[in-house]
């Protein structure tokens, strides 16, 4: 999921973390592994046809936040999610060796 170039500053899963949260990343996270397949990527997903009722909304409010473009962005929506579940990985794994480090 991740590739091994240096990421931009504002995209760094530090970065990214405070932004929307750890608490909030790991519940999407989850919810991304409990309800998605990763071969349905490669033909797009269906997010909110995905995702149940009550974890839509902090699934949405992740995803959306990660995916916000801004004005020199090109990169089409679909680009946008798909990088954005790429930083949500980075954030969780950044976050559990930090917890493992820490024990």
């Amino acid at each position: 999921m991740g590739s091994t170039a240096a990421l931009p500053l504002d995209r760094e899963p530090a970065a990214l973390a405070m932004r929307i949260g750890i608490v909030a990343a790991e519940a999407a996270l989850a919810t991304f592994a409990r309800n998605l397949d990763l071969d349905d990527l490669a033909d797009g997903v269906d997010f909110q046809g995905s995702i149940g009722p009550a974890e839509w909304p902090v699934f949405s409010l992740v995803i959306d936040t990660l995916a916000e473009s801004s004005a020199d962005d090109g990169r089409s929506l679909d680009e946008r999610r798909a990088d954005a579940l790429n930083d949500l990985a980075r954030i969780c794994m950044a976050a559990k060796r930090q917890r493992a480090g820490a024990a």
